[in-house]
């Protein structure tokens, strides 16, 4: 097997006990600490471009989510623990803490979006502020849904399906089906907006039986325990109380349909955001851009 590159050569890496088993993350830089969170079907990889135009004002920790990347791949307990947004959400409070910050800004993209908006609800003293790229709410996706819509995240209910059916249909093609998703979901609609090297990283994680199962199951989490969670805050009126900004791709799938900005309002006291020049990976296809954005809001 090819040795794969580290395109995080500067920065320390950790493995972290967590309640969702053990938790990789890299660390790097100067400043207040900022924590990463990663989307399906990436890993801290996917900060590669973005990490050293951050890491001059903050410590940024880069983690993977608990199944993904070199994070462990636990057994699955009721409603889809650890992998429901809730159980992620505490896993990296922990490592947060384990790692000597009580409070911290966060920014997730895709997944990590949603780990990023639970923990800025169920966690609100730990974050000074909140970015999310490429995502609205979980309740959003669900109750909006359209004949249009469905057909664009179909993924969402495939790979929610009961086991072992998405597993064993992937299981045949697991490069193949990432590489497909991945292209669809960006501007070019191919490989070409990706580093080799972080492909590489992509495919031997998806490659591996233990993540894809992980990753339906962040799914199967989603489409119940997640949903439940986000119609209990909806119906209560609990809302993200630390300043958010939310940043989406132009061309990605939260520009199809209601303004982001619209639906953000309603979750959150205080949000500000807008588009990228970009498809779904705004961190991997536009870096500057997204950078810039993410350096003005959280300086």
């Amino acid at each position: 097997m090819t040795k794969l590159a580290d395109l995080f050569p500067r920065y320390d890496s950790k493995f972290v006990e967590t309640s969702a088993g053990k938790i990789f993350a890299r660390i790097g830089g100067l400043g207040a600490p900022l924590l990463l969170l990663h989307g399906y079907p990436q890993s801290t990889v996917m900060w590669h471009r973005l990490a050293p135009l951050l890491d001059n004002n903050f410590q940024l920790v880069i983690a993977d989510l608990p199944g993904y990347g070199q994070s462990d791949t636990p057994e699955s307990r009721e409603g889809h623990a650890p992998y429901d947004k809730r159980s992620m959400a505490k896993a990296m409070v922990e490592l947060m803490e384990k790692l000597g910050h009580k409070k911290f800004a966060l920014a997730g993209h895709d997944r990590g979006g949603r780990v990023a908006y639970r923990l800025a609800l169920d966690h609100p003293e730990r974050l000074s502020k909140l970015c999310t790229l490429d995502i609205v709410p979980t309740h959003q996706m669900w109750h909006a849904l359209t004949p249009v819509s469905a057909m664009k995240i179909f993924h969402w209910t495939f790979l929610a399906q009961p086991y072992p059916l998405p597993e064993k249909m992937i299981g045949h093609m697991p490069v193949e089906y990432l590489e497909w998703k991945i292209s669809a979901w960006n501007g070019e609609h191919n490989l070409s907006v990706f580093d080799p090297r972080a492909l590489e990283h992509y495919r031997a994680a998806f490659s591996q039986p233990a993540r894809l199962h992980a990753s339906c199951e962040d799914y199967r989490a989603g489409a119940t325990t997640d949903l439940k969670n986000d119609e209990a805050d909806a119906a209560a009126g609990r809302k993200i109380q630390c300043p958010m900004l939310a940043l989406w791709g132009e061309s990605g799938i939260p520009s199809k349909g209601a303004n982001p900005l619209d639906v953000w309002r309603k979750w959150a006291v205080n949000v500000i955001g807008g588009p990228i020049k970009s498809g779904h990976f705004l961190a991997e296809e536009n870096p500057e851009d997204t950078a810039k954005a993410m350096l003005a809001f959280f300086r």
